[in-house]
């Protein structure tokens, strides 16, 4: 059987960190995988994560298995982070996943299996593992429009009419509530309540990947899309993750969320969820969670977690700062003040797949071939060489 296996294409982006490591020089910059990283250019591990592993370490008393949806703990905590006192969360079905893609997965699963034939919109771009996910769980993943020609800004109207001509009542449409993945280009709130009201109108259920709650303009302003798009929507699913704004990369924390009209239709949903779990990984690991449920629960730990989501949103802020007015003091041919209206960790710099793989070759700086870059992976101590080498490769480009 194996011999007649063909070899699947590498990670576009996975493959280009791989292709980093391998690369023998001393002043390499590596701008691609979404990961968060300090001034030294390490993925810290958060100084709450370790109290409360500490803490673990201390009090658990077996390794027994968890229930299929999850840690009790974490899933009160993660309704509260994530919905607030917006909705009565007693209408929420909520399940504990591997990361925020096996919440997308489990959520696709469960759709799939009841709904056969349906859609879920996709922006143009999206985060790139966003399709596979959606088309192997068997739905159609048609696109809608997000960014103006340029790539620099988001061209709503196009967006909007896209979606009120050419979709159908329950079709699902996939959403960042912030820190749009991969281009740091969001809707204003203004546009994010004309988006609830289309969906509303349309009768299609908002699918809402929360990836990097935190990151953008804090942790209760980034909820706000999210709200808005429930005022006018009974019903919704909400796919979390705890990698970035907790840093447990390795350990895959997140959740899927049902949202029902009702309270009275949350123990159908839940029961789906678990099917959908079980027979896929049966149940989730216990570390990431009862870290999370951990620091959730206690006050004075929250508080201290949430200094640390500001200080890594700081930084990030602060280097895409640098490096717009980095870009301007090499007297470039281009502007870059266009990133300034960007959030989160990833920005879409407006460089081609050429000038990508010229500045790979010539200088060691890897990029994405859409021009997407994690500003997280600038430090202040290579911002010159960066900008000076982007500006160069404008310039032979």
């Amino acid at each position: 059987m194996l011999e007649f296996l063909p070899t699947a294409p590498p990670d576009s982006i996975l493959g280009l960190s791989e292709a980093y490591t391998n690369d023998p020089r001393a002043n390499k910059i590596n701008l691609t995988v979404g990961v968060f990283k300090d001034e030294q250019g390490r993925t810290p591990i958060l100084n709450t994560v370790k109290k409360a592993e500490e803490i673990l370490l201390k009090t658990e008393t077996t390794k027994s298995y968890m229930p299929i949806e999850g840690h009790p703990g974490y899933l009160k905590a993660v309704l509260d982070l994530v919905f607030g006192t917006s909705i009565d969360v007693a209408r929420v079905a909520a399940a504990q996943t591997p990361g925020g893609t096996g919440a997308l997965r489990v959520g696709a699963d469960t759709v799939a299996k009841h709904f056969p034939g349906t859609r879920i919109w996709l922006s143009n771009p999206t985060w790139a593992n966003h399709g596979s996910i959606f088309q192997a769980a068997g739905l159609e993943t048609p696109v809608y429009p997000y960014l103006t020609a340029d790539k620099t800004s988001l061209d709503f109207a196009a967006m909007m009419g896209e979606i009120k001509a050419q979709g159908r009542r329950g079709d699902l449409v996939c959403l960042h509530a912030c820190c749009h993945n991969p281009t740091g280009i969001d809707p204003t709130l203004e546009q994010w309540q004309e988006i609830s009201a289309l969906l509303a109108e349309k009768q299609m259920i908002p699918f809402v990947d929360f990836a990097y709650q935190g990151f953008g303009d804090g942790l209760e302003a980034d909820r706000l899309p999210l709200h808005a798009l429930l005022e006018k929507n009974s019903e919704a699913i909400v796919c979390n993750s705890f990698s970035k704004n907790f840093g447990l990369y390795c350990e895959r924390v997140g959740t899927v969320m049902l949202v029902g009209k009702e309270a009275s239709t949350t123990e159908a949903a839940l029961s789906q969820l678990r099917q959908s779990v079980r027979c896929n990984y049966s149940n989730p690991p216990r570390h990431g969670a009862a870290t999370v449920a951990t620091i959730l629960n206690d006050a004075t730990l929250r508080a201290e977690w949430q200094a640390e989501v500001d200080a890594m949103r700081n930084r990030i802020s602060k280097m895409r700062d640098m490096f717009i007015a980095g870009m301007k003091g090499t007297n470039a041919t281009r502007d870059f003040g266009f990133l300034s209206r960007q959030k989160g960790m990833f920005s879409y710099s407006g460089l081609n797949s050429m000038q990508a793989d010229w500045l790979k070759k010539e200088r060691g700086i890897y990029i994405v071939g859409t021009g997407r870059i994690n500003v997280a992976g600038m430090a202040t101590s290579t911002m010159a060489t960066l900008c000076n080498a982007i500006a160069e490769c404008i310039q032979a480009t």
